[in-house]
């Protein structure tokens, strides 16, 4: 392998592994969602480099199920040894409370590595349909109850647990159909099956360029720069409400500090190299955080109990 100034650069992090991360012959990144979601482009873009990197062989492994819950309790169950993380995306917040027997108590069983960024959800609409604000949306529904529906990634994720709360701040009920995964709810809406999609900024985004979605709403505190025209939920009169998706690394338990150290400092190299960086801004309309340790544990904290309460008192199982 050639000697870089960059290889040297890196040495640090790779010299603060302890001798069973060093000697790992492989190490697993599980993402506990099916191929080809943002979650998996963001594993498997850690995975190359990383491998570069650590000089071991990385491996991404795809273990779905249950809202994440499965490849979550896969990793908490794992040795604490370097072998195995779990990258992992912001429905692993809402487990504890959506699942009447979680098979991981995520807040236990599983430690924060580095969370990696954020990016607002979005409200689009197909472009068939006649919804030019969330305020013409709330106003079909008080107009026909039940006549507007909308698409997210499945029961209990942040697109639906969103809506649930915009809808209980409008005093309106939106219908809600739920699907396994972006690509399908993008198809319908597209199709003209299903008039609305809460997703992701970097879901809707794909699509913009299109002209068969308009964005009506985002749930970031600031526009996206990629959206200028479209109002946040505090503009649109939903004082304080925003709603981020993330994505984050863990890893089990009792892993010692210089492990995780060590992960979290190679990936934040990796996530910061300029042309990374402005790769996940385009793609995923991602704001980098890279915070490790507490920050990031507080940040998750936060998140388990603002979804958890909604969850709970909207009685939403999965």
């Amino acid at each position: 392998m050639t000697i870089t100034r960059r290889t040297l650069l890196a040495a640090p992090a790779i010299l603060a592994m302890t001798p069973a991360l060093a000697q790992a012959s492989k190490i697993t990144l599980v993402v506990p969602f099916p191929p080809g979601g943002s979650t998996d482009a963001m594993a498997r873009l850690l995975q190359s480099h990383l491998q570069t990197r650590l000089n071991r062989i990385v491996i991404v492994e795809n273990k779905s199920g249950a809202a994440g819950a499965l490849g979550a309790a896969q990793v908490a169950k794992s040795p604490p040894d370097g072998s195995t993380f779990l990258v992992t995306f912001d429905s692993h917040a809402v487990i504890p409370s959506i699942l009447d027997k979680p098979p991981v108590d995520v807040e236990r069983e599983l430690m924060p590595v580095l969370l990696v960024g954020t990016a607002p959800y979005v409200i689009a609409a197909g472009a068939g349909r006649p919804y030019k604000s969330f305020a013409d949306v709330v106003a079909a529904c008080k107009a026909t109850p039940g006549a507007v529906k909308y698409a997210s990634v499945g029961i209990g994720t942040l697109g639906h647990l969103a809506m649930t709360v915009l809808g209980n701040k409008a005093g309106v009920e939106i219908m809600h159909v739920p699907y396994r995964g972006g690509g399908p709810a993008m198809n319908d809406v597209l199709g003209g099956h299903v008039d609305l999609i809460a997703g992701s900024a970097a879901l809707v985004s794909a699509q913009l360029g299109t002209n068969m979605l308009r964005p009506i709403l985002q749930l970031g505190r600031e526009r996206l720069p990629g959206l200028p025209e479209t109002p946040t939920a505090i503009e649109a009169g939903f004082p304080d409400f925003e709603t981020l998706a993330w994505w984050g690394i863990f890893a089990p338990t009792g892993t010692p500090p210089d492990i995780v150290a060590a992960l979290a400092t190679a990936s934040k190299e990796i996530l910061s190299e300029p042309a990374t960086a402005a790769q996940l801004k385009e793609t995923q309309q991602m704001t980098l955080l890279l915070e490790d340790g507490p920050a990031f544990k507080t940040f998750f904290d936060k998140q388990v109990a603002i979804w958890g309460k909604v969850v709970k008192d909207n009685n939403i199982r999965a």
